[in-house]
């Protein structure tokens, strides 16, 4: 996932030279005419920081420097044994507190036995921040503070027990699945050694489920 307004940015990129069009330009060009240029200074820096785009203003020259703008996709050579899987955030695993907006942090460096797959397509991680999943395990690897969660986003096809990222209210956080629809409702339920309160939600309520929990990097230890 993307901002929007960097999504309508990239598109124009390939049509235009945005290093010599002004701020306000852009946001007229990308239909978005009462945007701030602010905003739209905002989210052009996050595409440069991003390696989407190069932009020298002073000599009038900008770079595109990927055409994908796809973070799931986000593998510099399929064929190699390290995958490229790009950090798109923070997780809360306690109360979702994060907010959910993408971040990109970079690229996670992993071999593919680790992640068990031929092919990284459709993965990107995100780092756990709380203790509220630390006894579920995933292949044998339990989730804990400061872990890095792969993230499948095109298998959604979640059913019960399954764990999964969930956007609730634009925030993001990491809980097990418990289908219980017979009683009207959905449960997200930490496995912790800590007490935390499951979520209930009713099935047409404003959620996303953005993917499954395919497996776990530790992080290191001192």
């Amino acid at each position: 996932m993307m901002h929007l307004i960097q999504e309508e940015l990239l598109k124009l990129s390939k049509k235009k030279n945005l290093a010599k069009l002004s701020l306000r330009e852009m946001a007229k060009l990308i239909g978005m005419p009462n945007q701030s240029p602010q905003k739209i200074k905002h989210h052009l820096l996050q595409l440069q920081k991003k390696g989407f785009l190069k932009i020298d203003r002073i000599k009038g020259v900008m770079k595109r420097t990927s055409s994908t703008p796809d973070w799931a996709k986000g593998l510099l050579n399929k064929s190699a044994r390290l995958f490229s899987i790009p950090v798109v955030g923070t997780a809360n695993c306690g109360p979702p507190t994060i907010f959910a907006e993408e971040n990109f942090q970079g690229f996670l460096r992993v071999s593919n036995k680790l992640i068990k797959r031929s092919r990284p397509d459709g993965l990107y991680a995100i780092k756990a921040d709380g203790s509220s999943m630390n006894r579920a395990k995933i292949e044998g690897i339990s989730l804990e503070d400061g872990d890095f969660a792969i993230v499948d986003k095109e298998d959604k096809n979640v059913v019960n027990q399954d764990i999964v990222l969930v956007i609730i209210d634009d925030v993001a956080t990491i809980k097990r699945f418990i289908d219980d629809r017979q009683n009207g409702q959905i449960v997200l339920k930490a496995d912790s050694s800590f007490d935390y309160d499951p979520i209930y939600l009713h099935e047409d309520d404003d959620f996303s489920v953005c993917g499954k929990i395919i497996q776990i990097i530790k992080k290191p230890k001192n």
